[in-house]
This record gives structure tokens, C-alpha cells and sequence, in this order.
């Protein structure tokens, strides 16, 4: 089960794709969560896969090349079943096993990467569907409880130096380059676990939303990650 105690208002859950994808996002709700109990073993889906890079990306034609134990294969039909509703639905899924993400170490007093705590954005109104399954899973915050970084003074100072143009385009360096699209947690603020097997649908930053992009960050690796993401 999904942990609620911290923020109770921000989750809604739900029991099934369809109330995943058809429920509105509305007030302070910016976060649907599929609850699932999976059966499989997904331990041995990343075991056995052919890693190169630091994220390899698994189809369809990988999966069904692992040989795999009856409890890996039944870990093999539940993500070939999700990759199959999400493409039906009109998603893009990318079922990934991630060593880790490449760190932004370009501003080492602003970091951009995915391990900092951000909002996505589009120009179109889409959403954000996300799953781990086997790894350390992805975490969100209440909006409540964080803050845009360039609204933080002392960060708002190192950008300004950064910033070689007039006053009138710092607004619009900052979008360019994607800081308005990170927060930074209040003191004493509890990051929510999104857990395992749950599949996620986070409210994101587009023209006319009703609703707050939902702030979440990727976690640091442990271990190898198993993470459905679109």
C-alpha cells in the first residue's frame, strides 16, 4: 500500500488503466496511482539482461529473448502488458534499466540533472507515467513543501552572475535553460516513495493546467533500476 500519512491530499489512487488515465487531475490532487501487488521476479529480468551503458533500454524483442524462470517470466508478462496499455493508450513507454544518470555538474550550486528535485514540462498537455520495479523508486514532494530554486535569493544571485544579458531577458534564460524547473525541499520536509509496482501518473507543467506539476526527483542507485517511464 501507498503511504498517504505524509500528504493525503496531493495522492488519489485508484484501482485499475482505465481510472489511471481517465480521472482529472483537480485541486491540490497532482499525482493518480495505480496500486499493484506484482508477482514475478523482476530481480532476475535485470540480472539477465545485457547491460552496456549506464540506461539500456529493454523492448519487446529483448524481453522475449531472456531465458527466464517461471517467476521471471511472469515478471516478463506484467511489463509487457503495461508497455502494450500505455502504446494503446497513445503513450510512448521506454522500459529502462538504469545504472545510474549522467550527473549535471556544469553549476556545481545548481544542479539540472533528474536527481534534483523538478517538475517536467510541455507545450501540449500530456502527463507523466512512471513505474519501478525492481530498485530504489522515484520520489515526489508536496508542492507545499518545496520551492522553486530561483526564487531562493542566494541561488537567484549566482544565476544573475551567470546571466550575460540585460535585465528584461533573465526571466527567459531561466526557462531556457530549465532552472525554474527545480526545487529545492523546505526544512524538515518528508520526501513520499512512489514504491514498487505501482504505476504513476504525475500532473506536469503545461499551458492553461488546472492543476500544479507534480515535483519529483529520480533516486541515487543502489542498485540497478528497473523503471518504466513515458
Amino acid at each position: 500500500m501507498i503511504d498517504l500519512s505524509q500528504n493525503e491530499h496531493q495522492i488519489q489512487c485508484v484501482t485499475n488503466f482505465q481510472d489511471l488515465v481517465s480521472t482529472p487531475f483537480h485541486g491540490a490532487i497532482n499525482a493518480l496511482c495505480w496500486t499493484r501487488q506484482l508477482v514475478g521476479d523482476f530481480a532476475e529480468i535485470v540480472e539477465k539482461a545485457a547491460l552496456d551503458e549506464n540506461i539500456t533500454v529493454l523492448d519487446e524483442e529483448a524481453l522475449l529473448g531472456l531465458q527466464l524462470s517461471e517467476m521471471g517470466q511472469l515478471a516478463r508478462a506484467i511489463l509487457l502488458n503495461d508497455l502494450k496499455l500505455l502504446t494503446a493508450y497513445g503513450a510512448d513507454p521506454v522500459l529502462n534499466v538504469i545504472k545510474c544518470y549522467d550527473r549535471d555538474d556544469d553549476y556545481p550550486f545548481f544542479p539540472t540533472d533528474v536527481y534534483s528535485f523538478h517538475v517536467d514540462r510541455s507545450p501540449v498537455p500530456t502527463d507523466t507515467f512512471l513505474c519501478t520495479y525492481y530498485g530504489d523508486p522515484s520520489e515526489i514532494l508536496p508542492n507545499s513543501a518545496a520551492i522553486q530554486k530561483i526564487l531562493v535569493p542566494e541561488i537567484r544571485d549566482e544565476l544573475k552572475k551567470l546571466h550575460e544579458g540585460n535585465d528584461e531577458d533573465f526571466e527567459a534564460f531561466l526557462s531556457e535553460n530549465c532552472f525554474d524547473l527545480h526545487y529545492q525541499a523546505h526544512p524538515n520536509a518528508l520526501p513520499i516513495n512512489l514504491g514498487l509496482g505501482h504505476l504513476w501518473r504525475l500532473a506536469i507543467d503545461y499551458p492553461d493546467s488546472k492543476v500544479l506539476p507534480c515535483v519529483h526527483r529520480a533516486p541515487k542507485e543502489k542498485t540497478n533500476r528497473l523503471l518504466l517511464i513515458c
